[in-house]
């Protein structure tokens, strides 16, 4: 399974990710937020704190709140145009 390699926060829960096997694009968390670890991420400033962990390979928070890089390759819209 691909493992993410890169994040950058678009806007409210949104994020455009890159992960190994080339794929690219948007997913939206808003949904997601739910229970005591993603609590926090429902601020918009402590979502966009995102940051890839390169040992987990997957996206992560200071918290530790984390998304299974499966789940996320599985949410993810492809950016139209870009071949994928």
């Amino acid at each position: 399974m691909p493992s993410v390699v890169a994040v950058r926060y678009l806007s409210g829960f949104k994020l455009w990710l890159r992960f190994s096997d080339g794929t690219e694009g948007e997913v939206d968390l808003a949904s997601e937020l739910w229970g005591p670890v993603f609590e926090p991420l429902n601020d918009r400033e402590y979502f966009a704190r995102v940051a890839v962990n390169p040992d987990l390979r997957t996206i992560c928070w200071p918290n530790g709140a984390d998304f299974a890089p499966e789940f996320l390759r599985s949410q993810v819209q492809e950016i139209p145009g870009s071949g994928l």
